[in-house]
């Protein structure tokens, strides 16, 4: 019963979010004003992690299956992608690469930042 409801938790989320992808003529995916919202109604304490923590495990584990269909049908593209493939990976690995130093320099100011509040709170006097 509770990965039940922590998984109609983030599908109302999703839900949400589809939503206001319909209100707001922005061109921007309905998955991200999902991930926007669930992200605001955690760091807010609206939602507390432990209210979703086991089911949003379970999909991150069973993500790579996700991408299964994306890449056969890659294969179903080929001849279209054939005249094309040296751009495309290229564009790949730098955008992989640009993500890759974005999250991990954003990681990097977040800890900073969480340890230098600790510190600052480890210093008040009592």
């Amino acid at each position: 019963m509770k990965f039940l409801r922590q998984f109609a938790i983030i599908l109302f989320v999703s839900f949400l979010g589809e939503i206001l992808h319909i209100l707001i003529p922005l061109p921007v995916p309905a998955s991200v004003y999902g991930l926007l919202l669930m992200f605001t109604a955690l760091c807010t304490g609206i939602l507390k992690q432990e209210q979703v923590r086991e089911a949003a495990d379970f999909l991150i584990e069973i993500m790579p299956v996700m991408f299964i269909p994306a890449a056969a049908g890659l294969l179903d593209a080929w001849p279209v992608l054939q005249a094309i493939w040296i751009p495309v990976i290229l564009i790949t690995v730098v955008t992989t690469v640009l993500v890759m130093v974005v999250t991990g320099r954003v990681t990097q100011h977040m800890i900073r930042r969480k340890d230098r509040k600790e510190h600052d709170h480890a210093e008040l006097p009592d």
